[in-house]
C-alpha cells in the first residue's frame, strides 16, 4: 500500500498530473487506472479525488496545462515578420508538430463518444480557442492577407473541425475522413481562408491515419 507523503496541495496536484502524463503516454488512457496513477504519485486513491473527479477530468486538466505551457498562439503572436495568414499557417504547423500534446489528444479520441465529455470538450475549445482564432483572423483581415466577410464565423468554426473529423463522434472510414478533409479545405478556401498547403496536408495525412486507427473500433 502506498504510504502517505507530506506534500502541499499544489505539490500533490502536480504529482498526479505528472504521473497521469507518464501513464497515458506509456500505457494509454484506457489501460491506466486511478490506482496506477496514485502508485506513481505516491498516495492513496482518496488523494486523487481531492483534486479530480475522474480520469476524464484529469485528462481535461492535463490537456489544458499542456496547451498553456506551450501556447502556439502566444509564440506566433510575436512574429512580426509574418502577416495574419502566414501566422495562421505557421500556427497549424506548430500545433501539428507538438508530438506530446498530439499523443494526449489521440488518447482522448475513444472517450469523446461520451456525450457529456464531448460537450465539455466543445465548450472548452469555444471558451479558449475561439477568441485566439478571432484575434489572428482580424489581424489578417486588417493587413489584407485574409479577404473574407466571415471573421467571426471562422473563429467559431475552426475549433470544431477536429471534432467533425473524429470517427468516435461522426463514424467514418479512413477514406471518408479524407473526403471530409477535402471538403474542409474547399469550404475554408471559399470563405476566404486558404490555409492548407503541402506542409499542412502532410501533417493532416498522418493525423487522419492516427485518428482512424484510434477510432477503429467505432467505424
Amino acid at each position: 500500500m502506498a504510504r502517505p507523503i507530506k506534500k502541499t496541495p499544489d505539490e500533490w496536484r502536480k504529482e498526479i498530473l505528472n504521473a497521469t502524463k507518464i501513464l497515458f503516454a506509456s500505457k494509454g488512457y484506457e489501460e491506466t487506472s486511478i490506482s496506477d496513477i496514485m502508485d506513481i504519485a505516491g498516495g492513496a486513491k482518496g488523494m486523487f479525488y481531492r483534486f479530480f473527479q475522474s480520469k476524464e477530468d484529469v485528462m481535461r486538466v492535463l490537456g489544458n496545462q499542456m496547451f498553456f505551457e506551450n501556447n502556439s498562439f502566444d509564440a506566433i503572436r510575436k512574429r512580426n515578420d509574418l502577416n495574419g495568414l502566414q501566422k495562421i499557417k505557421e500556427l497549424l504547423v506548430l500545433n501539428q508538430s507538438d508530438a506530446e500534446r498530439n499523443q494526449l489528444n489521440m488518447q482522448a479520441i475513444p472517450i469523446l463518444k461520451d456525450p457529456h465529455i464531448l460537450a465539455a470538450a466543445v465548450e472548452e475549445n469555444r471558451r479558449v480557442l475561439t477568441p485566439l482564432w478571432l484575434e489572428l483572423l482580424e489581424e489578417g483581415k486588417n493587413d489584407g492577407s485574409i479577404k473574407t466577410e466571415y471573421i467571426k464565423e471562422l473563429s467559431e468554426l475552426l475549433p470544431l473541425i477536429n471534432f467533425w473529423l473524429m470517427p468516435t463522434v461522426f463514424p467514418a472510414t479512413e477514406e471518408e475522413i479524407h473526403h471530409k478533409y477535402r471538403c474542409v479545405m474547399d469550404v475554408l478556401n471559399f470563405m476566404g481562408l486558404p490555409i492548407f498547403d503541402e506542409e499542412a496536408i502532410s501533417f493532416t495525412e498522418k493525423f487522419i491515419a492516427d485518428i482512424s486507427e484510434r477510432g477503429g473500433n467505432e467505424l
